[in-house]
């Protein structure tokens, strides 16, 4: 009983403690603002005197902590003591006694240790609440002390310090610990930790610990309904350390994904202008592999829950209070210049860029974003040809490549096709020769899922979502290309191997019925290429000839022309 009542006092003296802290720090600020001011004596006087009782305040509850911490401390080696001498003295008094009859009852002291051990125990957890108390005890203490240091130098922690906040970091991911922690006031000691650390790996593992404890619903909301932790949170964005940066984007990113306290986070975060760059300035300035992919991550999230959102940040200029302002790029560039930087160090993570990209384009102020004078649209078109073209679905994958590469495949194909349609680009013979291979590696994946009746009936026809995105953007994409199709591409793409009777079939089966009119002109002038050259196998330009034949009513327009009705008739 004695050291439960230790801990509600314990508890106490951690709450009074994080008010002091809040009003010591908020002191502390008025007192430089101030301090600019010579001619407030007095009030610079009144702020020293409060600041130095305050600091007296914060070192004696700490030292009520320690002495608590002690007390409970010397309980337990008191009672395991006295636990022994008990057990001897039962001992020494039976010696002489006559056997019993009966089996001897178990020691006393077992339950009870099973007992104290069931009430430090956090939750149903082996976590010690007396081990988590003193490790956040140091932890305040630590800061506490280094109040007292010059205020420009870094703080580095203790090795051991160190590494028992690295446990709490991984105890955090447990759910009971992350309800005890909420309950005992953490979040707001580690946000008291945070606002006065000169340590970057302590910022760290602060931020970690609240990452950790958001992965929990309830502890979430909780965490979002902290107006000054979310201040906080945000303005880490504009740390200089790339842990920090991580953990910090990690935790936004955790909150996002909560429906129950997205809105609320969004909303915050269009309150502060300053968001936007300090992102733009992570993207097209670090080199941080794990970092550009978070961060890629939350624009994501952030463009793909709020529209709104997205059409603010491509159409504002760099806010005056951003300090990056004068080196900060614009939001397209900046999704540019980390994804080109991903593209060599880690291909996969290119999927959030290209997709953040793509959903640019799906706003008016996006698109002017990209294909307006001095924009990169062009540039963007060069990239992600490049990684079309060079880095996917190459003529000697299989087919099954396209399961493996739909998620990049998916985003750059619509990115292309929304900018070609605006730029009037020209198509190079590889862009559209992987076009067609990605429609005839996907006949012949179907044709091999039907042959080889590996799965079941109902799962072969469930359709692949994001697959079936996948060719019904390239689909689109080649119309409008067939639309525009020229002599002189044809001939390219044919001489190049680019374009060969199995490809140029699957592609028109995907093609039909929706692009008809497609079809229709790329295929007269196909076929006229191939009459005209005869480069072509007689196979092949017999099977074109029967496509269009089926497709177009040939009496028609075969009627029209004399001479491909001879060849017609010829072959």
């Amino acid at each position: 009983m004695r050291s439960e009542s230790i801990h509600v006092v314990m508890q106490v003296l951690y709450a009074c403690y994080v008010h002091v802290l809040f009003v010591h720090t908020f002191i502390h600020y008025i007192y430089t603002y101030i301090y600019t001011f010579f001619i407030y004596f007095f009030l610079h006087a009144c702020m020293c005197f409060m600041l130095c009782i305050g600091g007296l305040c914060m070192h004696f509850i700490s030292s009520l902590m320690l002495l608590c911490h002690v007390l409970i401390s010397s309980e337990h080696k008191d009672g395991c003591s006295q636990e022994e001498v008990d057990g001897d003295s039962c001992g020494s008094s039976t010696a002489g006694s006559p056997v019993m009859d009966r089996n001897p009852s178990p020691p006393p002291e077992e339950d009870e240790t099973e007992a104290g051990e069931e009430a430090d125990a956090i939750g149903e957890t082996v976590y010690s609440k007396h081990w988590l108390f003193s490790t956040l005890t140091r932890l305040i203490q630590m800061v506490t002390d280094q109040e007292s240091g010059p205020s420009d130098s870094s703080v580095e922690l203790t090795d051991d310090l160190e590494e028992d906040l690295c446990r709490v970091w991984d105890m955090a991911m447990d759910k009971d610990v992350a309800v005890f922690l909420q309950e005992f006031k953490a979040p707001d000691i580690l946000l008291g930790v945070i606002a006065k650390s000169r340590s970057p790996r302590l910022t760290e593992i602060c931020v970690g610990i609240l990452g950790n404890m958001a992965c929990f619903h309830d502890t979430c909301v909780s965490l979002s309904q902290n107006s000054d932790l979310c201040s906080v949170l945000l303005l880490l964005l504009g740390d200089n350390d790339p842990p920090t940066l991580l953990e910090t984007c990690r935790l936004l990113l955790t909150c996002l994904s909560q429906p129950d306290v997205a809105p609320l986070w969004l909303e915050r975060i269009r309150q502060q202008p300053a968001v936007c760059g300090s992102l733009c300035f992570i993207m097209s300035s670090s080199t941080n592999v794990d970092l550009l992919v978070k961060v890629g991550e939350l624009v994501d999230k952030l463009f793909d829950e709020d529209e709104e959102l997205m059409k603010s940040w491509v159409s504002t200029p760099a806010s005056d209070s951003d300090p990056n302002k004068d080196t900060q790029q614009d939001m397209a560039s900046s999704l540019l210049e980390a994804a080109t930087q991903l593209r060599s160090e880690s291909p996969e993570a290119l999927e959030v860029y290209l997709h953040s990209l793509q959903l640019l384009t799906t706003v008016e102020e996006g698109m002017q974003a990209l294909v307006s004078d001095g924009a990169c649209g062009r540039e963007v078109w060069t990239f992600v040809c490049k990684i079309v073209c060079e880095d996917l679905c190459q003529e000697e994958d299989p087919p099954l490549i396209l399961q493996e590469q739909k998620a990049l495949l998916a985003p750059a194909l619509a990115l292309l096709s929304a900018l070609h349609s605006s730029l009037q680009t020209t198509i190079s013979t590889e862009l559209l020769g992987s076009l067609i291979r990605i429609l005839q590696f996907n006949a012949e994946w179907r044709q091999s899922r039907t042959d080889g009746n590996s799965e079941s009936e109902e799962s072969q026809k469930e359709e692949d979502e994001q697959l079936k995105a996948l060719v019904e953007t390239t689909a689109e994409f080649l119309s409008a290309v067939l639309m525009q199709l020229n002599k002189d591409l044809l001939s390219a793409i044919v001489k190049e191997g680019c374009l060969t009777e199995r490809s140029c079939v699957s592609a028109v089966a995907t093609l039909v019925p929706q692009h008809i009119t497609a079809v229709r002109s790329s295929l007269f002038c196909f076929v006229l290429f191939c009459l005209s050259r005869c480069s072509c196998r007689p196979s092949m330009i017999t099977e074109l000839l029967v496509f269009s034949h089926l497709l177009y009513r040939s009496s028609t327009w075969l009627a029209c022309c004399p001479k491909w009705n001879r060849n017609w008739q010829r072959l």
